[in-house]
């Protein structure tokens, strides 16, 4: 059954922060002077609601310390914008990076908060320009912004679409250069979607093979929400949170994963 605890994520000792950084990383700490794997991502990599996410279940299997530097509700930003974590995965033996969406990243239509990048902040005059019907200050996070956005106009979304896209390879691009080290990329593709899509969103195939000459691998897998897989009552939330919950992976997607990743990921 599940357990409920104070917070929103994990027990507060299971979070954790690594040097200057001022993001909140999945714990508890590891020691970064052994040899390890650094695993960013977001919420699944964070294992969000999941007593036991598949970076610690890696890290039972792996000989090297697996770090999790998974970050709730990130973007590639927060990643991008933080020299501790850069650093963390430049010196790791190996990297996997969680595809994100791309919605939660500045872009020339609108501003993300540079940490938690579900955050919206503003529109740009362009965006305003395109949706002068549209009031920005009724928004405080992304994904809300977006769906009002397609709703109002498909035709015009296409262009907000496209340009997300853009700003989202641009980003990784410029992630796995400054990483400059062996990156794996897990693309955990949702069996569910809403009126924007599945997640991650507008994440493509022919995006990801844009990508496959700057990284090692790519490892591609189906997951489904808590809410299908009937596993809500095995995750760890506070009251209230069940339904935020059952859109996330359970235990046996956590599982699924890391059987994925073990044979992918080098000595």
């Amino acid at each position: 059954m599940s357990f409920e605890v104070p917070g929103v994520d994990a027990p507060d000792e299971l979070r954790c922060r690594y040097g200057s950084s001022k993001l909140m990383f999945r714990g508890p700490r590891r020691n970064l002077d052994d040899p390890y794997v650094a695993f960013l991502g977001g919420n699944e990599t964070y294992g969000k609601y999941v007593q036991t996410p598949f970076v610690a279940l890696l890290d039972d299997e792996l000989d090297k310390n697996c770090v999790n530097l998974g970050v709730v509700n990130a973007g590639l930003d927060a990643f991008v914008n933080d020299r501790e974590s850069l650093t963390i995965a430049r010196n790791a033996d190996q990297v996997v990076v969680q595809v994100l969406g791309a919605q939660n990243l500045s872009n020339r239509f609108y501003r993300v908060h540079p940490r938690r990048n579900d955050r919206f902040l503003e529109a740009s005059s362009l965006l305003s320009a395109i949706y002068r019907d549209v009031d920005f200050t009724d928004y405080n996070f992304v994904k809300h912004m977006l769906g009002s956005l397609q709703k109002a106009s498909p035709e015009r979304f296409d262009t907000v679409r496209k340009e997300i896209q853009q700003a989202w390879l641009s980003r990784m691009r410029l992630l796995a250069q400054a990483i400059s080290n062996d990156v794996v990329l897990l693309w955990l593709q949702y069996d569910d979607a809403d009126a924007l899509g599945s997640e991650p969103l507008a994440i493509t195939s022919a995006m990801i093979d844009q990508l496959r000459p700057i990284v090692r691998d790519v490892v591609k897998i189906q997951v489904v929400p808590a809410q299908q897989s009937g596993e809500v009552g095995d995750m760890v939330f506070g009251q209230m949170q069940a339904p935020a919950a059952g859109h996330l992976i359970g235990p046996s997607a956590h599982r699924q994963i890391a059987e994925a990743l073990i044979g992918r990921i080098g000595p």
